[in-house]
């Protein structure tokens, strides 16, 4: 049975190994509030959001009560979201997560990437997120979310971050594209980017048919780096066909190697705009230089 976010919020606890008596974790208040979204409970929103609420998707207008002038629309196009994955990280939750009747945000069903941000008075304070149509049929045969979900080795939280950017660095930006097989296994690497086979051998085809057509992927800047146990999820800024994208990837880890990629990739709009905070400000305490700290 498809979960909503509400729905979630206790298998996403019991994934992490949050206990019931856990006050500390704030996934059930980004869970309420993106429940009560989702119904137009606005008397909830109010009670758990700042009235200054930052919006960082470039469609949706900042501040509390903006925001809520627009739920009309998802009511009137009937969006629904069923979250996929839920995680912790300090005073940031990220999701992965499938909204269905979504044409409010570019097409009827978009995967996406949702990070909120819960202040230090428990209220529901900042959210950034990137969205990609579903792709019904895949290179690799894998959905754009299935896979596993459950948190194991919240010791390694760190060094899994660290791996992550390592990745991004030396592969995606270029320093040292060599040491790939120093990161992902050539025996085991499940891919769930549609248009990229399973496997070290899927990412070498990719990368050799986009640099033909001289149109591969340049990653410029890592902006976050978010994680809990062995999933980590990276924000990144580059280039590609073109434009300025935000990539939204997600990585699996196990025995201190990559196993598993899911990820979201959205061109940055430069027109239309309903705030002008960006997509990639705003983050505190969660870049590549924090990992450790």
């Amino acid at each position: 049975m498809k979960k909503t976010l509400t729905a979630a919020i206790a298998a996403a606890s019991l994934a992490t190994g949050a206990l019931a008596d856990d006050t500390t974790s704030i996934k059930p208040i980004v869970g309420k509030f993106l429940g009560a979204v989702l119904q137009g409970d606005v008397d909830t929103m109010r009670q758990l959001a700042n009235p200054d609420y930052i919006q960082h998707n470039p469609f949706i207008p900042t501040g509390l009560e903006p925001f809520i002038e627009m739920l009309p629309v998802l009511a009137e196009a009937g969006t629904t979201a069923e979250n996929i994955r839920m995680f912790e990280d300090g005073n940031y939750v990220f999701m992965h997560n499938i909204w269905r009747n979504a044409a409010p945000f570019g097409a009827d069903t978009m995967v996406s990437f949702d990070i909120i941000r819960v202040d230090e008075n428990g209220k529901v304070a900042e959210h950034w997120d990137a969205l990609q149509p579903l792709v019904m049929e895949t290179a690799s045969g894998r959905s754009q979310t299935d896979g596993p979900t459950e948190v194991t080795d919240l010791d390694k939280t760190e060094d899994n971050k660290a791996l992550a950017v390592a990745l991004i660095e030396d592969v995606l930006m270029g320093k040292n594209p060599a040491k790939i097989t120093e990161y992902i296994s050539a025996d085991n690497y499940a891919q769930h980017n549609p248009f990229i086979k399973d496997g070290l051998s899927g990412i070498i085809e990719a990368v050799e048919a986009l640099t033909a057509q001289n149109n591969m992927f340049q990653y410029t800047k890592i902006h976050a780096v978010l994680g809990e146990g062995n999933f980590v999820l990276t924000v990144s800024e580059g280039e590609w066909n073109g434009t300025t994208n935000a990539f939204y990837d997600l990585f699996r880890m196990e025995d201190s190697m990559i196993v598993e990629h899911w990820d979201v990739i959205q061109p940055v709009p430069t027109t239309g705009l309903a705030n002008t905070n960006g997509m990639f400000t705003g983050f505190e305490g969660v870049g590549p230089d924090s990992i450790g700290q």
